[in-house]
């Protein structure tokens, strides 16, 4: 279980008891990502947050969370902005900016960047998104949103029924996810999304292997009655132009009528974000904003809560959290 030093790079690293461990310290965490507890425990430290493509609650929630545990933060962002634009390799980049950090969170448009990158540099990287190829901070918080959603409904991960709909080709999310997935029991999946964007047939192949059953439909309604709804957004940015994206925005849509009609009670909602709200498109309705069961930003909060075990974890600090601890001279109501 010792982190300290290592890359996370692909979800692929971890373990079923790994990711207990994981979300054990995540869970230790919210104390003070609420503001209720500060700690100094990497007072001096810099994260070097490099993000060559456009991200708003990654990035700000690898900053964020290095900053609850003290730490300090030196961002570049986009590619057009950094010696990449000038022909440097990524080799060059990464000897250089791991001489000024002592860990690094990177995006990159990519597939397979962020992995080059690492090998280059001097302190652990962490993956914030490579391409079409992995997310695993997102796979992360995501299984441990799952988790704690379940277990409200006294339900686990292992035996439950989640539905991923949208964009299964293009959306790591997904990919991560079900590849976390096949370390659980008696999951079943129904994977829906438009034929031409089904999911890979690797990932397919991966779950099959672990035992699953597997339902791969186009049709959204009648594969709704699952304790996890996993909507996701076309993600336009993989295709060839703007106008093939056209072609399968707006095809899966959720709302509370069809909530009310054709889920269970419980449901749980979740979402990467951004959900696309165009009208176009309107993944998840905003009628849908008071429903208990729509757990996106709870996702959203715990993507910090996950950031900063995997800081605390890899910079082999993940026991001195609280000796470092301070009082909080503000008043918050987070």
């Amino acid at each position: 279980m010792d982190f300290t030093g290592q890359h996370i790079l692909s979800v692929n690293q971890f373990e079923r008891d790994s990711l207990d461990y994981i979300f054990d310290i995540a869970a230790k965490m919210e104390p003070y990502a609420k503001r209720q507890k500060r700690t100094k425990v990497l007072d001096g430290a810099i994260l070097g947050n490099l993000f060559f493509e456009p991200s708003t609650r990654t990035r700000v929630s690898f900053g964020c969370a290095f900053n609850l545990l003290g730490g300090s933060v030196r961002e570049t962002t986009g590619m057009q902005t950094s010696a990449l634009a000038k022909g440097e390799s990524l080799y060059d980049t990464a000897r250089v900016v791991s001489s000024y950090s002592d860990v690094i969170a990177m995006r990159h448009p990519d597939a397979g960047s962020v992995a080059e990158f690492a090998e280059g540099s001097r302190v652990p990287v962490i993956n914030g998104g490579d391409g079409a190829n992995e997310h695993p901070t997102q796979a992360l918080l995501d299984l441990f949103t799952i988790q704690s959603e379940l277990r409200a409904f006294d339900e686990k991960i292992d035996g439950m029924h989640i539905a991923m709909v949208g964009d299964l080709k293009n959306g790591r999310t997904v990919h991560s996810l079900s590849k976390l997935l096949a370390l659980y029991k008696n999951v079943k999946l129904s994977l829906i999304s438009p034929t031409e964007l089904a999911m890979p047939d690797y990932v397919v192949d991966t779950l099959s292997n672990a035992g699953h059953e597997i339902i791969i439909s186009d049709k959204m309604e009648s594969n709704l009655g699952a304790d996890i709804v996993y909507q996701t957004r076309i993600q336009e940015e993989r295709f060839a132009s703007q106008d093939e994206a056209n072609k399968y925005r707006g095809q899966f849509r959720l709302n509370n009528e069809i909530y009310t009609k054709y889920c269970k009670s419980n449901t749980v909602i979740m979402h990467p974000l951004p959900r696309d709200s165009r009208s176009d498109a309107n993944e998840l309705d905003n009628d849908l904003n008071q429903n208990p069961n729509l757990a996106i930003f709870r996702q959203a909060d715990n993507g910090v809560l996950i950031r900063m075990a995997l800081f605390a974890m890899t910079l082999g600090v993940a026991d001195k959290v609280d000796q470092y601890q301070c009082d909080v001279p503000w008043v918050t109501s987070k």
